[in-house]
């Protein structure tokens, strides 16, 4: 059955009067009547039961009109979808890691909706390859992560670059020292980031330039969990700098200290999907970031 033919048979059916059906899909009467005839034929079947000029919908014609219904319903949610997808968009869809949800995300979401107070945004947390094949998926506009990911359908444009450091508890045997290179800790158990996390990665990576494989003790998928472990003494930790303007040496009995190393250091980025005609407004808050970026840029 075509749009059409729903549209008038579930009018007849719920009106069950061929006259006022017709008037109000402005049609004639005989029209309508031939196109309930070839409906029929084409089912094999009666759907109105006749009583002289009355029509009575059967058992078999409510089952069409249940249908029909559902149908209609699941359309029209289709082509509102659609329409909203093809207009001017209110929404960014935002992925991003847990880290960023405690300073960077807040400030730009909060910056631009100053600039823009009809905005939403979804955003979604997770580890950066979830957050890609979000992207990929055409689930989520925009993600932020670290490090750029290798994915070749993915694109990406660097924000800024976050220090590496080497968290210790308070009284530990390195607490005292200005800085320290990644093989001064290469005995201590390490507490990691779970696999799929970007941090995860790039700690495995400069252990292996610094000669060793980190001892684990535990693994996190939250970076605050990470230093709630290392303040208790259950290992050390590389963790980025958040924001260097509001991060200090030492908080909650954790100390952090400058890595020497070459690399240490993660760039974060924006990440979407290559090739994909993004929403004027997607675009608009892309520039906005990235203006963002350079003016945090010029000020450090």
């Amino acid at each position: 059955m075509l749009n059409d033919d729903l549209a008038w048979f579930i009018t007849l059916a719920e009106t069950e009067h061929m006259t006022e059906a017709a008037r109000l899909h402005n049609m004639s009467q005989p029209a309508l009547s031939r196109a309930l005839d070839r409906l029929e034929r084409r089912l094999g079947t009666r759907l109105f039961d006749r009583h002289g000029k009355r029509l009575a919908l059967n058992q078999r014609g409510r089952v069409l009109y249940t249908h029909a219904r559902r149908a209609v319903a699941e359309m029209d949610a289709a082509v509102r979808k659609i329409e909203d997808m093809v207009a001017a968009p209110s929404l960014v869809r935002l992925g991003f890691l847990h880290s960023f949800g405690m300073w960077l995300v807040p400030k730009l979401v909060s910056g631009y909706r100053e600039e823009h107070p009809s905005v939403n945004f979804e955003l979604t947390q997770d580890a950066a390859d979830k957050v890609c094949k979000q992207i990929v998926d055409e689930e989520l506009d925009l993600g932020i992560v670290a490090p750029r990911p290798n994915d070749p359908r993915l694109a990406w444009q660097p924000l800024l670059r976050q220090k590496l450091c080497l968290a210790v508890p308070a009284g530990h045997r390195l607490a005292e020292r200005d800085s320290v290179s990644l093989v001064d800790a290469s005995r201590e158990p390490f507490v990691l980031m779970t696999q799929g996390h970007g941090m995860r990665r790039l700690v495995e990576e400069l252990a292996a330039a610094a000669g060793f494989q980190p001892k684990i003790s535990f693994e996190s998928t939250e970076l605050w969990t990470i230093r709630g472990l290392v303040a208790s003494g259950l290992g050390v930790a590389l963790i980025p700098l958040e924001d260097e303007e509001a991060s200090g040496p030492q908080a909650g009995n954790v100390v952090v200290l400058p890595l020497e190393d070459a690399g240490a250091e993660r760039e974060v980025g924006l990440v979407f999907k290559s090739g994909m005609a993004s929403s004027g407004l997607v675009q608009d808050f892309k520039q906005y970031s990235l203006q963002w970026a350079f003016g945090r840029r010029s000020r450090i």
